[in-house]
């Protein structure tokens, strides 16, 4: 059974408004000590230092180094659901924009970034584990809703470009027992539209032990707007599907030596092809193209230029009708997800994980067709613009 860790420590308000309203002396020490203690009794009882260290993502020695100087950044635990707004979570590709979006500003800060110890599983994207009683409260759904970071991406390997640990008792309690060093300034500062290079040079902010950004009621992303600006991204859209735990990259690797020299193809249908009707019941969709330009007609004559005949071809969808890609097998070779349930079966428990598998196996193809262009580069099976341009059009079916 999946193990549910205790929700963290409260994190109390130090400074309102960008102005710091310290509590009494006395009143904070013994907050401090409470909090110091109760995390003590339960924690170093069943850990060694050094196993906590472990746990953290951190090797005894590289902890050592900055125990001096540590700071913290956190923007919640869940992804992209800022304090309380959390009914309902996007798909893996959303969340990861908006962890990424985490991970830069703590690279930005000099900060460890204290990174949600859960995913949330969008059921859109995910079937699997899923509570089904009416009577769940919103907790239960999200615990069976969700799995382990851990499960997801390498936290060491993460860590070795920007320093990350778990939100999860074990951390907070590391947090805590720093606090206790710092004396009365500089504990945790929450924070709202501060941008990060305020949080930077501002005093402030700057000295604080943990900048805490829960305040804001916006999604994490929104807090990173600038992110379109290409020169302000500080990690690549690359690196997290790079991170992958080691299991997963292994299980990629297994693949990629049975496929040998392969192209692959993402084909992204059930989800984007969502019409509806206007109100002269014509049908509409945001990507008037996307349907006809996904079907294997189309798609053969669209890679042919960029894939010859006779390569193994690799397809990664979601289409669930069986059978769907196999009028492409009078020229290519074709590969599925499904051909490696050996291999697949014993380390997959959600299609998170199988998504990040394939995203391995596609990175590593000689040529890698996506569904929709994200870069000028990108060879792409549809022309349709992929952000959501919010322009209803009748579908195309036919070549124009």
């Amino acid at each position: 059974m999946e193990h549910i860790p205790t929700p963290p420590v409260a994190i109390h308000p130090r400074i309102t408004g960008g102005r710091r309203q310290p509590l009494p002396l006395p009143l904070k020490r013994a907050l401090l000590a409470a909090i110091t203690v109760a995390a003590a009794l339960s924690i170093l009882c069943i850990l060694s230092f050094t196993d906590t260290l472990s746990f953290l993502g951190f090797r005894p020695r590289d902890v050592d180094k900055r125990d001096g100087n540590r700071r913290y950044l956190y923007w919640g635990s869940r992804v992209d659901c800022p304090g309380k707004h959390c009914g309902s979570c996007a798909g893996l590709g959303h969340q990861e924009s908006s962890l990424r979006c985490a991970l830069e500003e703590a690279l930005f800060l000099d900060r460890v970034l204290v990174m949600p110890a859960k995913m949330c599983l969008n059921s859109v994207h995910n079937t699997k584990g899923f509570l089904q009683s009416s009577n769940a409260t919103s907790q239960q759904r999200w615990e069976t809703g969700s799995c382990a970071m851990e499960s997801l991406y390498d936290i060491d390997l993460i860590s070795r470009t920007v320093p990350v640990i778990l939100d999860n008792p074990r951390s907070w309690y590391e947090i805590i027992s720093r606090s206790t060093k710092l004396g009365e300034d500089g504990l945790v500062v929450h924070v709202q539209g501060v941008s990060s290079a305020e949080l930077k040079q501002n005093s402030n902010y700057s000295g604080a032990l943990l900048i805490n950004r829960t305040a804001s009621p916006l999604t994490w992303f929104m807090e990173c707007k600038d992110r379109t600006k290409r020169s302000s991204v500080m990690l690549p859209y690359i690196f997290l599907p790079t991170m992958a735990t080691r299991k997963l990259r292994d299980a990629a690797n297994k693949m990629k030596e049975i496929l040998g020299d392969y192209d692959a193809i993402h084909v992204r249908r059930g989800d984007l092809l969502k019409n509806r009707k206007d109100r002269f019941g014509v049908e509409r969709s945001l990507h008037p193209h996307l349907d006809r330009d996904t079907r294997p007609e189309f798609i053969k004559k669209r890679i042919a230029k960029w894939i010859r005949p006779g390569r193994t071809l690799f397809i990664a969808s979601n289409e669930r009708t069986p059978g769907f890609f196999s009028s492409l097998s009078d020229k290519y070779r074709l590969a599925y997800s499904s051909n490696f349930s050996s291999i697949l079966n014993p380390v997959i428990e959600n299609n998170y994980q199988l998504f990040m598998v394939e995203r391995l196996i596609m990175q590593g193809a000689r040529t890698f067709v996506k569904t929709m262009k994200e870069f000028d580069k990108d060879l792409a099976l549809c022309d349709d613009p992929k952000k959501n341009t919010k322009d209803w059009q009748e579908p195309v079916y036919t070549d124009d």
